[in-house]
């Protein structure tokens, strides 16, 4: 099932479609978690913060959404609230650690410059990520008519990715090249992701 349709089957059902809000939610806060543990102790940069608050607004906004469909659905990121919930868990985690693999045999660096540019890349993965995933949901969402809206994590994120792209500029002249093989690994891993929750809908669907 493509990606597209998956979602459209999603928007249909109030209470998959609040998991879906309450699963991307969860990976926005985990994002922001992870570039909050990527922050050097003193020399932690303006723009880390800037991401890791925005990351977490969006966790927040995600969520404030369900509230549209219905207040009293996915308080919380227990597995039961989220859409292939061991998927979802394992994803950013799972690319966080063979992007440090992968950056450690390339780079050959210390603790602290290892975190930051698994920062730098995983971020950058991410937001490429977001840049294709949430306009597909928001067209859905505007052919639904529905009062849920992800405009403003759009244009966020669009930005984000243009100051990621800065930064991998300043830290590597050839950074597109290891950039390449870090997509790779997120691609594999995004796939994994949506097969495991495009099969929880269609067990959904068909109960």
């Amino acid at each position: 099932m493509e990606f597209q349709h998956l979602l459209q089957r999603v928007v249909q059902d109030n209470t998959t479609h609040a998991k879906w809000l309450n699963t991307l939610s969860f990976m926005e806060n985990a994002g922001a978690r992870k570039i909050s543990k990527c922050e050097h102790p003193v020399s932690v940069t303006l723009i880390q913060l800037k991401h890791a608050a925005e990351e977490h607004r969006h966790a927040y906004y995600l969520k404030k959404q369900i509230g549209k469909i219905d207040p009293e659905l996915c308080k919380t990121y227990e597995n039961k609230e989220l859409l292939a919930p061991t998927a979802t868990r394992h994803y950013l985690h799972a690319l966080d650690i063979k992007a440090c693999r992968y950056l450690q045999q390339v780079f050959q660096l210390g603790q602290e410059e290892l975190k930051f540019a698994a920062y730098l890349f995983v971020t950058y993965a991410i937001e490429v990520r977001a840049d294709e995933l949430y306009p597909v949901y928001q067209d859905i969402l505007t052919q639904e008519s529905s009062r849920i809206m992800v405009k403003s994590i759009i244009l966020e994120e669009e930005g984000h990715l243009e100051e990621m792209i800065n930064q991998l500029n300043e830290f590597s002249g050839d950074w597109k090249i290891h950039a390449e093989n870090i997509l790779n690994i997120e691609k594999e891993l995004h796939h994994q992701w949506i097969n495991a929750i495009t099969k929880e809908v269609e067990e959904l669907n068909y109960a």
